[in-house]
C-alpha cells in the first residue's frame, strides 16, 4: 500500500499536454499519478515533457494495464475510489474524502468507460459548471478536485515562503 494521501488516476488519457500538466500538479501536491492503458501518446513525447517542465522526471508515475490491476495491487477499498464524470448528478462538494483517496478521471474525449461507471455507480461525482460548456479541461478538473480534497482534509503543503 502507498504512503500517499492522494492518487490521481487517468484512464486512457489522450492528450500529452494534459498528462504533463497533471503530473506537475501531482508532484506539487505530493500525490502519485497512475495511468491506465492504452495511452493515446508516448510518454517520451516532447509535449508531455514540455507541460511537465523540468519536473516530469520527478513525478511518481505508475502505468497499469487496467483499473482492476491497480485496485488489486494497491489494496484499494471501495470508499477510497472517487470517479469524476460530467454525467454524474452528484456534486463533488458532497464527497466524504477518505484519508487515502484515488481520484479517477477518464479520457478527454470518451470519459470513463461505461462498464466502469456501471460497476461504481455510487462512487461518481461531477464538478458543477454552467450549461455554457460541455466539460472542463481534464488538467483543470483534476487540479480542482485534487486541491479541494486536500483542503478539506487539512493538508497544508510546505507553505513555500519564497517570493517569485
Amino acid at each position: 500500500m502507498s504512503e500517499y494521501q492522494r492518487h490521481i488516476v487517468l484512464i486512457n488519457p489522450e492528450i500529452p499536454v494534459n498528462t504533463g500538466a497533471i503530473g506537475r500538479t501531482a508532484l506539487g501536491a505530493d500525490s502519485r499519478l497512475h495511468l491506465i492503458k492504452p495511452l493515446g501518446f508516448s510518454l517520451d513525447s516532447k509535449y508531455v515533457k514540455r507541460a511537465g517542465l523540468d519536473y516530469w522526471h520527478n513525478v511518481d508515475l505508475v502505468i497499469w494495464e487496467n483499473l482492476d490491476d491497480l485496485v488489486k495491487k494497491e489494496c484499494i477499498q471501495e470508499d477510497e475510489l472517487f470517479f469524476f464524470s460530467r454525467f454524474s448528478t452528484e456534486s463533488f462538494w458532497k464527497v466524504k474524502w477518505s484519508k487515502r483517496s484515488f481520484l479517477i478521471f477518464g479520457s478527454e474525449t470518451k470519459g470513463i468507460p461505461k462498464d466502469i461507471l456501471f460497476k461504481f455507480a455510487n462512487r461518481q461525482y461531477s464538478i458543477p459548471t454552467t450549461d455554457k460548456i460541455r466539460s472542463l479541461n481534464l488538467a483543470t478538473a483534476t487540479g480542482i478536485v485534487l486541491f479541494e480534497s486536500l483542503r478539506e482534509t487539512g493538508w497544508q503543503g510546505c507553505q513555500n515562503k519564497e517570493k517569485s
